[in-house]
């Protein structure tokens, strides 16, 4: 669809990690442009920077202007790409950029700046005579807006200083909370209120604009599917959005983009009634989008090109009349996260990190197997994105892919998205912002009837992996003796299922195993990676990975991870009773308790933050504190004693 680039930039270094400083290479790359990288310490091993043509050490961190633009005259890169997240809507960091002689790939930093605090947006929607919602810059202002209201951060994103306020009781310590997060994300404690719409949906316009006036738009994603105010699936195009709607909300989103003088990708955010179809203003993101993806799988327009283009100096070369949509695209991020409690981020090691060949997606990822997640930096493992000749056929094929990945060693939302993509209030595009509290989609984990046959998959997969490392009889068959011995036997556990699953087995003379349970098993090939496995008639192929003590078994829509139970337990520290412990890895910011104190049930005794977001921690039960072992200020480990409360049961 467009020209070809010009010469001009021919290195450029982008100014992120991770799986969008990949995104970003991919692009470069195939543009015939060399890539550099920059990284902290905490990154040294991350793919993205092996990746890299060069790669540039940060002294500090990813937010150091200085330091990124220093590393990309080092590395005489031409240009800078920010990303998403980080600079990329750091206004001076982009002036710094441009006045040291390095092209800037993104808008001009005057829109930058003006789109980034969200209230001078809001006044350059309504003089574009984009329709807005109602609002006050006086977060004490309520009577403006009414209830239910959303306190919002003026230079906010991604959820963070965000609050849902439902009553006038609720709004000084609401405030408070948004100002915290915001000041710890943004460096901008600035708040305001604007009206909450319960039964909405969250769509959003993809524009693009060059140096010489000409804007279009690239049609509407929806990501209404959220948690924490955080997106978790998205897709392109609506499920609700018929040609008329879209014409008027691209027609919006071009004279907000004309009156801005917009250039390179950006994204205009609508808020759309689910009863009326009414839409309204939310904010303008001037950067590239994490759910990009699912623009250009159904355009067919590459958007980090079309940035290197715009950036270059180049037109757009196209009108609105030569954007055409084909097909449907829906994206998953998967998470470190726990849905089962409150989707708070999980740390841990990839044990295990292997999609499946088929079905055929889009992995865009910054980890592989082994990587670490920890605290340091958002806990996104990959987007998923899938794109089919109908929204069913997508959903399908995102869900299965889901499935089918091997993954194990982080709790992750994985199951979570496979099962809300199977939902019959899903596939029937009943996506408002409250999706996720009106259908609870569940996807906890393997199913309990999955357990055995995974517990039995692990059996023989550990007696093969045994004889492998045997130098000596490792030729014999599994539990050959001259006289009758008792069946092998090994313990499995499983994470929240207080007993163990025992699998009991004897070899037989044709080299097949007999189960106490009574079936028969046949093992047909056995690798370090997976293994090839018949019981009872029913043959599958399922990768296996072993962690020191954890065996991780893709089995059936989901992986099983187990541990193996020693038969002898060493005693060790336990939980005492009464004890409350971090469910996350984070910082302590207040402890609203002391030893001796009466407390009720739900009563706030602890706030965390973790990845710039703050988490109370209430009492489960009434009672007294006994002990409080932490300060405000401690980084604690997930599941570290916060305190302990004595609620009197088992008093005499």
């Amino acid at each position: 669809m467009s020209p070809p680039i010009s010469a001009s930039i021919s290195c450029v270094l982008v100014a992120n990690r991770g799986e969008i400083a990949r995104r970003v290479f991919r692009t470069a790359r195939a543009m015939g442009m060399r890539t550099v990288a920059v990284f902290v310490e905490a990154d040294r091993d991350a793919p993205f920077v092996e990746e890299a043509d060069v790669a540039v050490r940060l002294p500090d961190s990813y937010l150091d202007g200085e330091a990124v633009i220093a590393a990309a005259m080092l590395a005489g890169a031409h240009a800078i790409h920010p990303g998403y997240g980080f600079l990329s809507e750091n206004a001076g960091f982009a002036r710094a950029v441009v006045d040291s002689g390095l092209t800037w790939i993104g808008p001009s930093p005057d829109v930058i700046e003006s789109m980034g605090d969200k209230i001078a947006a809001k006044r350059v929607a309504v003089d574009a005579g984009v329709p807005t919602l109602p609002s006050s810059e006086d977060p004490s202002d309520d009577g403006k807006v009414g209830y239910p209201l959303l306190v919002k951060a003026s230079a906010g994103g991604g959820g963070k200083g965000m609050r849902i306020v439902q009553s006038a009781d609720e709004l000084i310590e609401s405030v408070a909370a948004a100002q915290r997060e915001a000041l710890s994300g943004f460096g901008d404690d600035r708040v305001f209120l604007e009206r909450y719409v319960a039964r909405s949906r969250h769509v959003e316009i993809q524009i693009l604009g060059d140096g010489h006036g000409n804007v279009v738009h690239l049609g509407e994603r929806e990501c209404s599917i959220q948690r924490r105010h955080q997106k978790i699936i998205e897709e392109s195009p609506s499920p609700i959005v018929d040609p008329e709607l879209r014409a008027a909300m691209g027609d919006a989103a071009l004279a907000l983009a004309r009156a801005m003088g917009y250039q390179s990708a950006g994204t205009v955010e609508f808020l759309v009634d689910d009863d009326t179809r009414e839409f309204f203003f939310l904010e303008v993101n001037t950067r590239l989008q994490v759910e990009h993806p699912v623009t250009e799988e159904v355009t067919g327009v590459d958007l980090v090109r079309e940035q290197l283009r715009v950036a270059a100096g180049e037109p757009l070369g196209y009108d609105q009349s030569a954007i055409s949509w084909t097909g449907h695209a829906i994206e998953a991020r998967l998470y470190a996260e726990d849905p089962a409690n409150d989707f708070l981020p999980a740390t841990g090691t990839l044990a295990a990190f292997m999609p499946a060949v088929e079905p055929a997606v889009r992995w865009d990822s910054g980890v592989v197997e082994g990587s670490v997640i920890g605290v340091d930096f958002d806990p996104m493992i990959a987007k998923v994105v899938a794109h089919g000749p109908t929204r069913t056929d997508a959903a399908g094929r995102l869900a299965l892919a889901l499935e089918r990945l091997h993954l194990g060693g982080v709790t992750t939302n994985r199951d979570f998205l496979a099962a809300t993509l199977r939902t019959p209030e899903f596939l029937a595009g009943d996506t408002t912002t409250d999706f996720i509290e009106r259908v609870s989609p569940g996807g906890d984990g393997a199913a309990p009837d999955s357990m055995p046959c995974a517990a039995v998959i692990a059996a023989m997969w550990v007696q093969g992996a045994n004889r492998a490392a045997d130098d000596v009889w490792g030729f014999a068959p599994s539990n050959w003796r001259n006289g009758g011995l008792p069946s092998e036997r090994i313990l499995l556990g499983y994470p929240g299922v207080d007993e163990a699953v025992t699998v009991a087995y004897r070899s037989r003379r044709d080299g097949t195993f007999m189960l106490d349970s009574g079936e028969s098993v046949t093992i047909h090939r056995w690798s370090t990676a997976d293994i090839d496995i018949e019981i009872d008639r029913c043959r599958c192929t399922a990768a296996v990975t072993r962690s020191g003590d954890t065996i991780h078994v893709q089995s059936g829509s989901t992986t099983v991870s187990m541990h193996i139970d020693p038969r002898f337990v060493i005693p060790g520290t336990e939980l005492p009773p009464g004890g409350l412990i971090a469910p996350m890895p984070g910082v302590v910011l207040d402890v609203r308790c002391a030893p001796g104190d009466t407390v009720v049930a739900g009563q706030v005794l602890v706030v965390l933050e973790a990845m710039k977001m703050e988490h109370h921690i209430s009492a489960p039960v009434a009672g007294t504190v006994t002990d409080v072992p932490i300060a405000i200020g401690e980084q604690l480990e997930n599941g570290a004693l916060l305190l302990t409360i004595d609620d009197g049961s088992e008093d005499v």
